[in-house]
């Protein structure tokens, strides 16, 4: 008798246990997963594509080169010039740097590479867009002449290669946009979270959120070290006369 009423104590277990599986939660309303706070906030688009929008910051519009000072000490004036609205890299005058800060940001950049054609390899149409004056973006004349593939236009110079070269011949111009994520470190500088990018040439993506490994290094393995929250960007003299214009920046 014991084991008939132990074995049926287990029937109607096992019959519970079927039943609290077959059971489905009641249904969710719509309503459930709907927020409706907080509201972006309404900007307009520039023009085209590549104008900035409303909510941009201008750094160089061809009017004056206001927004930058030379690198070399952070407060002289930058010593390129303005040519037919265009800013002109001036050999030996050294990098330039924007007088803001920033970190979490969209980039926008338009280049033009020289004409003359002088040089191969890195010695053509060369010059850097600077994250946090430190991660660079390379800049050069690689339409067709032949680089080390992690130093040509469209890579986190020496550590990603871009991933197809969508440039334009040289006196053409090329735009970047780039989606900046600055790196974190903790209040022992210890490094928390690495800098990523995103990066499009002429609408093209080339780098595809990619994880820095760290400052760029021309020789050496880069390395991370703690540095401010937010830095200037920095355009690079590298001897060649690259064009620049419609320069504008939106923290994020």
């Amino acid at each position: 008798m014991k084991n008939v009423t132990f074995t049926f104590a287990i029937a109607l277990l096992s019959l519970g246990a079927a039943h609290a599986q077959d059971k489905t939660p009641p249904p969710m309303k719509p309503e459930a997963t709907e927020f409706y706070t907080p509201v972006p906030p309404k900007i307009t688009p520039g023009a085209q594509n590549n104008l900035p929008p409303s909510d941009a910051i201008v750094l160089f519009d061809g009017s004056s080169l206001n927004s930058f000072v030379s690198a070399r000490d952070g407060s002289s004036p930058a010593e390129w010039i303005i040519e037919d609205g265009d800013l002109v890299v001036q050999r030996g005058k050294g990098d330039i740097q924007s007088k803001m800060s920033f970190g979490d940001a969209q980039y926008h950049v338009e280049w033009s590479a020289p004409t003359e054609i002088v040089g191969e390899g890195q010695g053509r149409g060369n010059s850097g867009f600077f994250l946090m004056g430190m991660y660079e973006v390379q800049i050069l004349d690689s339409y067709e002449s032949k680089t080390y593939t992690n130093g040509q236009a469209g890579s986190i110079y020496k550590q990603f290669p871009p991933l197809v070269n969508p440039l334009r011949p040289p006196g053409e111009w090329n735009y970047y946009d780039i989606i900046f994520k600055a790196p974190r470190f903790d209040k022992n500088g210890m490094l928390t979270s690495p800098a990523t990018a995103t990066v499009l040439i002429n609408g093209v993506v080339v780098q595809n959120h990619v994880i820095l490994r760290g400052p760029t290094e021309y020789i050496g393995i880069p390395n991370y070290k703690a540095h401010a929250e937010e830095l200037p960007i920095k355009l690079q003299d590298h001897g060649n006369p690259v064009r620049f214009r419609n320069i504008w920046v939106r923290p994020l």
